[in-house]
């Protein structure tokens, strides 16, 4: 019999843990910065050597940010199960913790691309995007991240991932945000579900979640061992 798949929907919440601060706890400010002005492709229009200083920050704060228990937890049940984790986080702690299948919505602080072409696109790690730096085919780099006012182009494998879990699991994230937070819609009916968040949750369908009401950290390792004890 196949291992059950477990799709997990992460966000924010578990890289806060990490130290990595998010934008939606600061009243519009990030880092000191308007996310409106950074975050969104009418900043980048206005002034695009404000938005890579920004996301060079924040690629270095990243690299210099470590996997949590959370995301160790999460990568340690690959050991029993076919995981599968849909991330909204542009950061690569998921990776680093050691979990293999990771989607992220959002796209990836460690690459850059094309503004011409954006399937032209290159890894950089931690190193920063200057003003002038260019893409293989002359076109100025620009951070591998989806910004306000963009579409999400890898939001449909994301609904065809989380249609074939046998376990549904958020973490992270309150799901309120469009288009992420239509991703639930795609499960099928009557699978197990669990969501991990502090407060409560406003999903507008909380009938047939279970919650636990911690932290990522914890709430995470709590849940593993249960469903390795329950499922294995």
């Amino acid at each position: 019999m196949p291992d059950p798949k477990i799709v997990v929907i992460s966000g924010a919440g578990i890289s806060a843990e990490s130290g990595l601060s998010t934008f939606r706890d600061s009243g519009g400010l990030w880092e000191g910065y308007d996310v409106n002005e950074v975050a969104s492709i009418q900043g980048w229009n206005k002034d695009p050597e404000n938005v890579l200083e920004f996301y060079n920050l924040r690629r270095k704060q990243a690299a210099e940010a470590k996997p949590n228990s959370a995301h160790k937890a999460l990568a340690d049940l690959e050991d029993h199960f076919n995981v599968s984790v849909v991330t909204q986080n542009v950061d690569d702690l998921h990776e680093r913790a050691g979990s293999t299948q990771v989607l992220h919505l959002h796209g990836e602080l460690t690459k850059a691309r094309s503004v011409e072409d954006e399937s032209v696109v290159i890894d950089i790690g931690a190193d920063p995007i200057k003003w002038g730096d260019t893409a293989k085919d002359g076109a100025q780099l620009r951070p591998h991240v989806v910004w306000f006012g963009e579409m999400v182009p890898m939001i449909e494998p994301a609904a065809i991932e989380v249609s074939t879990a046998d376990i549904l699991i958020v973490v992270g994230t309150s799901l309120v945000v469009y288009p992420a937070a239509g991703l639930i819609d795609y499960a099928k009916t009557h699978i197990p579900k669990y969501i991990i968040d502090p407060s409560d949750p406003q999903l507008y369908d909380f009938d047939g979640w279970e919650h636990y009401k911690e932290n990522a950290g914890t709430g995470v390792k709590k849940l593993a061992d249960k469903l390795i004890k329950e499922y294995r």
